[in-house]
């Protein structure tokens, strides 16, 4: 009797672990499943979503036909090709990219921004995919001495993209300045050529498109050592450790096989691609 009542107990457990594991098969199998087939997370399954600022010619910008182009669009389609995924760019102003990638509308943002410590506690970064150095544009005609001390004074003004490595320069190297920030690059350095400002910090190769599209109209301001050479990096939603690690590999892989300075000779006019850091 005893026996027999232990095999009914034995028994009963059994079922009822049978029917406890079939329940979560049946609860975990179509999540895992959605897991699997959407490993990095994107927003839209199949779908890699990038927000851009479309106006940092050649880097990124849109042709006259409306189409995005540039280094960073040239990289994008490669990647997208490797993920297997189509590619949505999302073109918007550069103020609204970390705040739209932390409201999940964007998976990615390639704009090539510098992992500074601040954003990184708003959003996770890859390894650096793009470099580029910021330069202080003057007009040909300006007096001011090429040094830090001679800029760094009281009733300098500097202008900068609002938001950017180049206006966080700008408050850190000329402290004494007046600092005066634009939504775009191209306003920013209008400023100094309309003589409203006496100086502009920008990436070497905004200057470059920019005296390209009005007659050399500015000069680099050659200090004796360059005021910064930074590197880019993609910018995904934090803790979005998958899709990092992805990137990480794409970008070594486009790095030692050619790719990348395949893109960067073909859209920046360079005849080489800048020393990058090793993978």
């Amino acid at each position: 009797m005893k026996l027999s009542t232990t095999l009914r107990y034995r028994a009963a457990i059994v079922a009822c672990s049978s029917t406890l594991v079939a329940g979560a098969f049946l609860a975990t199998g179509p999540s895992a499943n959605a897991a699997a087939a959407n490993p990095y997370h994107l927003i839209t399954p199949g779908t890699l979503t990038v927000g851009m600022d479309l106006q940092f010619k050649p880097e990124m910008y849109t042709t006259t036909g409306g189409k995005p182009a540039g280094y960073d669009v040239q990289l994008l389609k490669l990647l997208a090709t490797k993920m297997k995924v189509k590619l949505n760019i999302e073109n918007l102003a550069f103020n609204g990219l970390i705040p739209g990638l932390q409201a999940k509308k964007f998976d990615l943002v390639s704009v090539g921004l510098t992992p500074t410590a601040l954003r990184k506690k708003a959003v996770s970064f890859s390894r650096s995919y793009v470099p580029y150095e910021l330069v202080l544009a003057a007009t040909k005609k300006s007096t001011i001495a090429p040094t830090i001390a001679a800029w760094n004074t009281a009733g300098v003004t500097i202008t900068s993209l609002q938001g950017s490595t180049d206006e966080s320069l700008v408050k850190s190297d000329f402290p004494k300045a007046t600092s005066d920030t634009f939504p775009d690059d191209t306003t920013a350095l209008l400023q100094v050529s309309t003589g409203r400002a006496n100086g502009a910090v920008v990436e070497d190769y905004i200057l470059g498109q920019f005296n390209k599209a009005n007659s050399n109209v500015l000069k680099e301001v050659k200090f004796s050592t360059p005021l910064s050479i930074a590197y880019g990096s993609y910018a995904v939603q934090k803790g979005n450790t998958a899709l990092v690690s992805y990137l990480n590999k794409f970008i070594c892989g486009a790095q030692t096989s050619g790719q990348m300075a395949k893109a960067y000779e073909s859209t920046e006019g360079a005849s080489s691609l800048p020393k990058m850091p090793a993978c």
